[in-house]
């Protein structure tokens, strides 16, 4: 794969009929998606389970960066991928310890873990419409210091603080994501959050509510490849109902399936959204 930037998540999935399998075994549906490129792609791959070994295939020949969660599984796809860490997930660890305590005291190790997460994040609200090569200069020259200082504290703090406590797992979670947390710094097209696949992943989790199942695998993997193209279409500006009909009209012609691509000159006018 030649592209530079991925994200990833993954969401349980009950599949009844999988040979050699109980009925209410769980499975996973991965999420894989581009990030800050004009052709935005999203993957849906179906899979018995969540082990390293299945984003290991999936993302096989992939030099790059890989945004997750704190998972310890994809830390088994170095050195040939960079990960990079959710501060996302590391504020809410420290948002559930504060809410725990009241939300009350922002003097708290809970209070102040959130403040310095939100620092990072106003700073990256203020260059959200800078270039690459600006994020990558303001990184450097504020989130850096509020990242280390961030770190010092923790560093401080971890040894006052019960380990079992909200607010002592959430120090330590900090603490052993530290070196995939600052990845960000490395390049300005990195984000400082797993959002973008967590927002990929919500219409399959919201489906999953209503149709709670997949009979078969290839069921299951029939869905991955229909959500795969419908969100696909949507990231491009297309309206997913046309963009299909649209498709399955030039199957018939037997048509180059690159001009079919959501990011195709060919796509008429009336699949796209107006805002786009």
């Amino acid at each position: 794969m030649g592209l530079e930037l991925y994200d990833t998540l993954s969401a349980t999935l009950e599949v009844l009929c999988e040979p050699g399998r109980p009925t209410q075994t769980t499975s996973y549906m991965w999420l894989y998606r581009t990030s800050g490129c004009d052709e935005p792609i999203v993957i849906y791959d179906y899979q018995e389970g969540r082990s390293d070994i299945f984003a290991k295939n999936f993302l096989n020949g992939f030099k790059g960066y890989l945004q997750t969660d704190g998972w310890g599984g994809y830390h088994r796809l170095e050195p040939d991928i960079t990960l990079c860490g959710c501060w996302a997930h590391a504020r809410r660890k420290f948002d559930k310890a504060f809410k725990a305590q009241g939300a009350k005291d922002v003097g708290s190790v809970a209070g102040i873990g959130i403040a310095y997460c939100n620092k990072l994040f106003e700073i990256e609200r203020e260059i959200a419409d800078k270039s690459n090569e600006e994020k990558f200069a303001v990184r450097q020259e504020k989130s850096k210091a509020v990242a280390e200082e961030f770190f010092n504290w923790i560093d401080n703090q971890i040894a006052k603080v019960l380990p079992k406590s909200l607010a002592g797992t959430a120090l330590q979670y900090a603490l052993n994501q530290k070196k995939y947390l600052l990845s960000f710094l490395k390049d300005g097209r990195l984000e400082l959050s797993n959002n973008r696949a967590e927002r990929s992943i919500k219409p399959f989790v919201i489906g999953r509510k209503n149709w709670l199942f997949c009979n078969t695998p290839s069921g299951a993997n029939s869905s991955a490849i229909i959500y795969s193209i419908i969100e696909t279409a949507k990231e491009n500006g297309l309206k997913p109902h046309e963009y299909l009909t649209f498709v399955f009209e030039q199957f018939q012609q037997n048509i180059d399936i690159e001009t079919l691509l959501p990011w195709s000159n060919l796509i008429p006018e009336n699949c796209k959204l107006k805002s786009k």
